[in-house]
């Protein structure tokens, strides 16, 4: 990435996937997680180089980072430790919405696949509350960025925990980015961290959590989604998305008080794996190239559409050209105000 570039940055994780989807061949061992998800988002949007933000492990195999530099992806902050990282992650879908992570050999033996020797000692991660002070070790550093993401133009900041993300977002708001995003981590998004919000998201440019994370972070305050997202913009963040899945999202702008209800872009999904994330990487593009929060959204909303047609984080690579802008363009005609 060139020096004078003000580049689109995101912090995540990289995974080494063992994906089961519910149609077509599963992916055994392939690149996988949050960050590349949301950086093909992204990447869908920009003829720039993303930056990837992450730490890995030195048995990750080396031949997939060249990979994804062929596919635009500046790999610069991507930090190789001197020792070897846990970063398989199993998922396997019942059914095109619903994924478990739990128990592979019973699935592998369901399908009649021969379990692969390489996912031999695999545990589910626990789900459990963020640490305030303690960082996990695949969350990426701030020693981890290099110089040339330090002036950027735009950041996205994957689920990690509650940390990293108060750390890379006051890190990144001193570097004079314009535009930071955060999607949450479920392990932060509970009562308990509530308040702790107000002060990770000043100054905050967008906050995208799932349906299902805010109302966990507003459990037995409220079931209103619009009465939480003001209260989120309160806490000095511009705009809130909520992720809705297949429903869409919900979008409110915290300066004018105005409401949008946007439509998922409809399509027949294969494998919703990562849509969230594309979704995320997809709003990041969007409003750096047009400072507009609902074209953010359908920015993202397209990105997710052509991610969940098929498997892997570089499926939508692959679509038709123009197909992108062809979406976004129908998806404008629809949307909806509501206030």
């Amino acid at each position: 990435m060139p020096a004078s570039a003000r580049p689109l940055i995101i912090a995540g994780q990289l995974r080494r996937q063992y994906l089961l989807p519910p149609d077509g061949r599963p992916l055994l061992d392939t690149p996988g997680g949050n960050l590349l998800y949301a950086a093909s988002g992204a990447r869908l949007w920009t003829e720039e180089g993303v930056g990837l933000l992450a730490r890995i492990g030195e048995d990750y195999p080396q031949e997939w980072l060249r990979t994804f530099q062929k596919n635009g992806f500046d790999t610069q902050g991507v930090k190789i430790l001197r020792e070897s990282l846990d970063l398989r992650t199993f998922l396997v879908y019942t059914d095109v919405n619903t994924a478990q992570s739990a128990n592979p050999v019973s699935h592998f033996a369901r399908l009649g696949l021969t379990f692969p020797k390489s996912l031999l000692g695999y545990q589910s991660p626990e789900e459990k509350q963020d640490s305030r002070a303690r960082q996990n070790p695949d969350s990426p550093r701030l020693l981890d960025i290099p110089e040339t993401y330090k002036h950027p133009r735009a950041v996205h900041l994957c689920p990690l925990d509650f940390t990293t993300h108060a750390q890379f977002t006051a890190a990144f708001r001193q570097f004079g980015a314009g535009v930071i995003t955060i999607d949450p981590n479920p392990g932060y998004m509970n009562a308990n961290f509530l308040l702790d919000l107000r002060s990770l998201l000043q100054g905050v440019t967008a906050f995208l959590p799932s349906e299902d994370q805010i109302r966990a972070l507003f459990w037995g305050r409220t079931d209103d989604l619009w009465e939480m997202a003001a209260t989120l913009g309160s806490f000095g963040c511009q705009v809130i998305v909520i992720k809705r899945g297949g429903r869409g999202q919900y979008l409110y702008e915290t300066e004018t008080g105005r409401r949008w209800e946007i439509p998922a872009y409809p399509t027949q999904p294969a494998d919703v794996t990562g849509a969230g994330d594309a979704f995320c990487g997809g709003f990041l593009a969007g409003y750096a190239e047009t400072l507009d929060p609902l074209q953010a959204c359908l920015h993202g909303n397209v990105a997710a559409s052509l991610n969940i047609e098929g498997s892997g984080p570089f499926y939508a690579f692959d679509a038709m050209p123009g197909l992108a802008q062809a979406r976004l363009q129908s998806l404008t005609d629809i949307v909806k105000q509501i206030a």
